[in-house]
C-alpha cells in the first residue's frame, strides 16, 4: 500500500511540475514568436499536420498486397482507394483550404491582433486535462451536428453527402468535406479552447491530436496501436468504428469517444455490420 502510495506521489509530482514544459515553451515564445503569435500559425500547423498524418497510411494503401503484414489490419480488405479517389479528396481538401480556410485567416489577422504569448507554461497535467477537455466539447458538438445532417434529409444532401461519397474511409478522405461542414468543425476547433481558456500550448497539441485521431478515424487499418485500442473499456471508438458509420451511416455519429452514441442507441460495432451483410 506504501509502495502505491509513493508511485501515486512520484506520478502527481512528475505531471505537476511548472517546469516541465517550460523549455519548450520558452523556445518557442522567444525564437519563433512572430511565427507562432500568427493567426495564421493555427492554420498552417493544421493544414501541414494533416497531410504529414496522412503519408504512412497512403504509403500503406500504396505498397497494398507487397506488405501482406500491413494488409491484415485492413478493415475492408477487399476495398483500397483508387488514384481518382485519392486525387478527388486531395483537390477537394486544397480546394476548401484555399478558397474559405485561408480567406478566413486573412480577414482574422486583419480582424485580430496577435496573440500574446504568456511567460509561464502550462503544468503538464494542465496539459492534459486540456486536450481532453477539447476532445470531449468537440465530441458532443460534432455528434449532435452529425446526427442532425443525417436525419435531415436537405441537410445532408446539401452538405454532407459528400463526405459519404466512399463506403469504405481512407486517410486522404478525412477532409473531403462540403465548405459548410469544414467551416463549422473549423470554428468549434478554435473557438473551443477560448471558451475552456486553454493555453496556446495546450491549444495546439489539442488541434495536432485532433487532427491525428480525425486522420486515424478514416485510415481504414485497425492496427494494434489504434487510440480505440490503447484506451480501455471501449471509451473511444477509433477506425473500426467510423468505418462502420461510412457502412451503415445511421450509426456511430460520434467523432472520437463512444458515450454519446451509446446513450443515444446509435452505437454499433464491425459485428453489426456483418450481419446487416
Amino acid at each position: 500500500m506504501a509502495f502505491a502510495d509513493n508511485s501515486l506521489d512520484i506520478w502527481t509530482n512528475f505531471l505537476g511540475q511548472n517546469s516541465l514544459l517550460q523549455p519548450l515553451w520558452d523556445n518557442l515564445r522567444l525564437n519563433y514568436q512572430d511565427y507562432v503569435r500568427s493567426p495564421l500559425f493555427p492554420v498552417v500547423l493544421t493544414v501541414s499536420s494533416y497531410f504529414i498524418f496522412c503519408i504512412p497510411y497512403l504509403v500503406c494503401d500504396i505498397m497494398g498486397d507487397m506488405w501482406p503484414w500491413v494488409q491484415q489490419f485492413k478493415i475492408q480488405p477487399s476495398y483500397r482507394p483508387t488514384v481518382s479517389s485519392l486525387l478527388h479528396c486531395t483537390g477537394v481538401t486544397l480546394y476548401n483550404h484555399v478558397f474559405l480556410v485561408l480567406p478566413a485567416s486573412v480577414a482574422q489577422w486583419l480582424w485580430r491582433p496577435p496573440a500574446d504569448l504568456p511567460d509561464q507554461a502550462p503544468r503538464l497535467i494542465e496539459l492534459i486535462v486540456g486536450v481532453i477537455g477539447n476532445l470531449l466539447l468537440f465530441d458532443f458538438q460534432y455528434f449532435i451536428w452529425h446526427l442532425l445532417h443525417h436525419r435531415i434529409r436537405w441537410l445532408y444532401i446539401t452538405f454532407h453527402a459528400i463526405h459519404h461519397k466512399y463506403s469504405s474511409p481512407f486517410a486522404l478522405a478525412t477532409q473531403c468535406l462540403g465548405g459548410w461542414e469544414l467551416v463549422t468543425v473549423g470554428f468549434w476547433t478554435t473557438l473551443n479552447p477560448m471558451v475552456l481558456k486553454s493555453h496556446l500550448l495546450t491549444t495546439w497539441v489539442f488541434m495536432l491530436v485532433h487532427v491525428y485521431v480525425s486522420v486515424e478515424d478514416h485510415c481504414g487499418y485497425d492496427f494494434p496501436w489504434s487510440t480505440s485500442r490503447l484506451i480501455p473499456f471501449g471509451i473511444y471508438g477509433g477506425p473500426s468504428k467510423h468505418d462502420v458509420h461510412h457502412q451503415k451511416p445511421s450509426t456511430n455519429f460520434a467523432p472520437h469517444f463512444s458515450h454519446w452514441d451509446k446513450i443515444f442507441g446509435t452505437h454499433a460495432d464491425f459485428s453489426f455490420c456483418n450481419a446487416m451483410k
